[in-house]
């Protein structure tokens, strides 16, 4: 993995660069991080597509965005990545020949059981945050290598950093947990993101992959965004003592706009919080050990080949 960019380098998280006339899709832009990663690369003239799978919290974003951000060029996209065959159709909606940045950051987390399953029959965490996104950058990889220096950034989760993969139990038929799941599922994107970039490395690809984590990223400390977001007083005084540790959503959206919009990110690196992984300033990370496993990321890809019917790195006819 690339490190030659030192933890140190100057990111103004407030003083963004310019990115007129470029292209950028956040999946999940209607909520959440995603809506801030949308909100702030808005900022940079950039025109921003908001993925999202409900149309009326798409649009309810698009809104927030607008009154934020005075010319933002916004504008959203019906995406589920629950539902495989829709992929290609929401790929082709783009209307446009090329895209600069796909950020995957959309997801799904169940706290408690039964367990659940997609349309075409996937644990749905794993088969929306992962296998839902594999597909996805498949059907986008043209438009993707039609741009001069785009980049893939797949948003992880610091939840992943403790868990270690299944791969005879990918989709948790034999043991269920859903926050183990949860955190698997977004472990399987952080090695989809890693091995994505060896491959496009391979085949002489100017395509980047990049990947990003929050860190520690609450509601109780996000500012307000109505009707997106909403916090009351009485929410940011009884969250503000976890300010101490973690961050609101708006800052964990940081590490993502910078591996979309820093021309000195390289493929295959990790962007997280400065202070422990878990708040603060954007900064490079060292890939975690287990990420570093390159039979694992291998065989995962091998899977979700088979389960998706997608190869991202053989663009699709």
């Amino acid at each position: 993995m690339s490190s030659s960019v030192p933890s140190t380098s100057l990111w103004d998280v407030h003083r963004l660069p310019r990115a007129d006339d470029r292209l950028f899709l956040v999946t999940g832009g209607n909520a959440g991080i995603g809506y801030f990663i949308a909100e702030q690369l808005s900022a940079t003239g950039a025109t921003v597509v908001l993925g999202s799978r409900r149309q009326e919290k798409a649009e309810a974003a698009q809104a927030a965005i607008r009154d934020r951000v005075p010319g933002a060029r916004v504008r959203t996209l019906r995406l589920d990545l629950a539902d495989l065959s829709s992929l290609r159709k929401a790929a082709d909606a783009l209307g446009s020949a090329h895209l600069d940045a796909v950020v995957h950051n959309a997801g799904i987390a169940l706290d408690d059981p039964p367990r659940r399953e997609t349309r075409d029959g996937h644990e749905v965490m794993f088969g929306t945050n992962h296998l839902g996104h594999f597909a996805l950058t498949g059907w986008l990889m043209p438009l993707l290598s039609a741009a001069p220096a785009a980049r893939v950034v797949t948003m992880g989760s610091f939840a992943a950093k403790s868990e270690r993969l299944d791969l005879g139990d990918l989709q948790s038929r034999q043991d269920y947990r859903p926050k183990r799941t949860y955190g698997r599922s977004k472990l399987a994107q952080m090695y989809f993101g890693l091995e994505l970039d060896r491959r496009l490395r391979a085949t002489g690809s100017t395509v980047k992959s990049v990947v990003a984590h929050p860190g520690g990223a609450l509601d109780s400390l996000t500012p307000s965004r109505p009707p997106v977001q909403v916090r009351s007083f009485g929410t940011w005084l009884r969250g503000a003592p976890a300010g101490v540790l973690l961050q609101g959503k708006h800052a964990g959206a940081w590490p993502a706009v910078r591996a979309v919009l820093d021309p000195t990110v390289h493929g295959g690196q990790l962007w997280g919080p400065r202070v422990f992984s878990l708040r603060g300033r954007p900064r490079l990370d060292p890939v975690w050990p287990h990420l570093a496993d390159t039979a694992v990321a291998a065989e995962l890809w091998g899977v979700s080949r088979d389960l998706t019917g997608i190869d991202p790195c053989s663009i699709p006819e």
